[in-house]
């Protein structure tokens, strides 16, 4: 079964292969047919910042930092490819809302699963397709409306080599279903992979005394729910760190009302003094000018999800990051669906003519790339790996 990027998701009832002929289907087919019931009725929301704020060639420029116009993109402009997307939409929408098909895409599911022995591929392959079909009949479980989910507590705990694992509590509050830029209520595989990446192996990020000057100025960018920041909170002091504060930074006001309900709950304002952890509202492409130049450390997790993002996620970092700082990105790896093909976007926004360039003339550039598996249990069914970057000044 294919689906097309920008056209509607085809009725489950005449795309999927035929229940009798499960046992017979290849593993490619199989796997092209739950892609397509993900994007049917596993929709991620794309995050959009305000159109005012597109207009790069308004921004100021920063001290120091120059930001070349980048060339055509190649991309189709919003204008001229939001009515065909819109119309697609609705059509997809009204399949999504039939309740034959999702019954029919329900017993399809039921059917693989029940089947699943009798098929003649690898046992990888079988466990993949299970996780893959169950992740998209767990959907079916909750509400047809977003407005009606209730929130979810979660509990992380992340081992590390200090004795005591790093535990955090979150809140995930529904997503509002009226506004698509409210995806940071939830919180995403990358960020929980990344907080167990620095939890289990500190001195690869430089988490240490050594290699963080003291009282270290540290910025998450798209902090979501605040997972990575409170988990930096309460593992750097066990490293024998101590952050002058750690600002936990998004766009949508919901998402910052959501974030500090989990910093307090995390850190009881009656308990610190000192909170750890500051909640701030940032546009990527208005970076306060009281922020320029002196965070050590930046992270952003699963916060690219359309071109222009990486283009400015790359110079609010140039603007905030100190001249020997470390800006720690990691994306997420989609194989089908609108953000197949989103982490080029980011390669594409550091080729070397783009690269914001500092008074030394030096560029801010990608220093080193790593590919890092999906975790069982860990994201959801429709992310397939994570591409970490580390950035910086060279």
């Amino acid at each position: 079964m294919t689906i097309s990027h920008s056209g509607p998701c085809l009725p489950p009832s005449s795309s999927l292969p035929p229940i009798r002929s499960l046992i017979c289907a290849s593993e490619e087919q199989v796997s092209a047919a739950l892609r397509g019931l993900q994007t049917l009725y596993c929709p991620l929301r794309l995050p959009i910042l305000p159109k005012s704020s597109v207009r790069r060639k308004d921004l100021p420029a920063a001290s120091g930092v120059s930001t070349p116009v980048p060339v055509d993109s190649g991309y189709v402009s919003q204008d001229e490819d939001e009515d065909d997307e819109a119309a697609a939409e609705e059509v997809t929408a009204a399949v999504r809302a039939d309740p034959f098909e999702r019954t029919f895409a329900t017993r399809w599911l039921t059917s693989l699963i029940s089947r699943i022995e009798e098929m003649d591929i690898t046992e990888d392959a079988k466990a993949q397709i299970v996780d893959d079909a169950g992740f998209i009949l767990s959907s079916f479980t909750g509400s047809m409306n977003d407005e009606e989910e209730e929130a979810l507590t979660r509990e992380f705990s992340f081992p590390t080599d200090l004795g005591a694992p790093i535990e955090v509590t979150l809140n995930d509050a529904p997503l509002t279903g009226t506004d698509h830029t409210d995806v940071g209520l939830q919180s995403w595989g990358a960020s929980i992979v990344l907080s167990s990446m620095m939890c289990a192996d500190p001195d690869r990020f430089g988490l240490t005394s050594t290699s963080l000057p003291g009282r270290p100025s540290i910025i998450e960018l798209g902090a979501g729910t605040g997972l990575v920041s409170l988990t930096l909170a309460k593992l750097l002091p066990s490293l024998g760190v101590r952050p002058a504060g750690i600002s936990a930074t998004d766009y949508h006001p919901t998402v910052l009302a959501n974030l500090q309900e989990n910093i307090n709950t995390n850190f009881p304002p009656g308990e610190n003094v000192n909170m750890p952890v500051s909640a701030m509202a940032v546009d990527w492409s208005l970076p306060p000018p009281d922020l320029g130049s002196s965070s050590e450390l930046l992270i952003a997790a699963d916060v690219v999800y359309a071109p222009q993002h990486a283009a400015w996620l790359r110079d609010c970092a140039a603007q905030l990051i100190t001249g020997d700082g470390a800006f720690w990105l990691i994306v997420t790896v989609r194989q089908n669906g609108k953000f197949e093909g989103i982490p080029d976007t980011v390669e594409s926004a550091f080729m070397p003519e783009l690269c914001p360039k500092d008074g030394q003339g030096r560029s801010f550039m990608i220093l080193e790339r790593n590919e890092v598996e999906k975790r069982r249990g860990v994201g959801r069914g429709d992310e397939t790996g994570y591409n970490l970057y580390k950035i910086g000044w060279a």
